[in-house]
């Protein structure tokens, strides 16, 4: 199973309030072990809304609206994609994590990522194949 653990923000991180040197250090020990222990697929840090947009859709419409975002309860100031047994698991390591934002109180979200057996009938041989073919070449841009 996949999951993506979410980092939520706080008003520092929206402010760009850059992590210590200290928080640094002890997360680039916990990504290591996240590595070594084969749970680790991804993970990034991200810049504030103030640098970001959102589109929202209506029909054919697109409206395009700058950042900030006000409700920081609502945004992500960074993110992992883990490969778990269970959620179980995701929590276990969620656990071990040092406090992303030293000083605040601050969250953690885990939600389990869809896989292709997910979506039943509807996802058909054909768009399975598609879709084997793209992951496949996103590996190949990899390299």
């Amino acid at each position: 199973m996949r999951f993506m653990i979410i980092v939520k923000a706080t008003k520092d991180s929206e402010a760009g309030v850059m992590p210590s040197q200290q928080l640094l250090a002890e997360m680039g020990k916990f990504n290591e072990e996240l590595v070594k222990a084969g749970i680790m697929q991804a993970g990034e840090g991200l810049q504030p809304s103030s640098k970001g947009a959102r589109v929202r859709f209506s029909g054919n419409k697109r409206t395009v609206v700058d950042g900030p975002f006000v409700e920081t309860k609502e945004l992500i100031a960074g993110y992992w994609m883990w490969k778990c047994k269970s959620k179980a698991e995701a929590i276990e390591w969620v656990k071990r994590c040092p406090n992303p934002m030293p000083g605040v109180d601050s969250e953690i979200e885990i939600r389990q990522v869809f896989e292709a057996a997910d979506f039943g009938a509807e996802f058909t041989p054909e768009l399975r194949e598609r879709e084997e073919r793209l992951r496949e070449t996103m590996e190949k841009a990899k390299k």
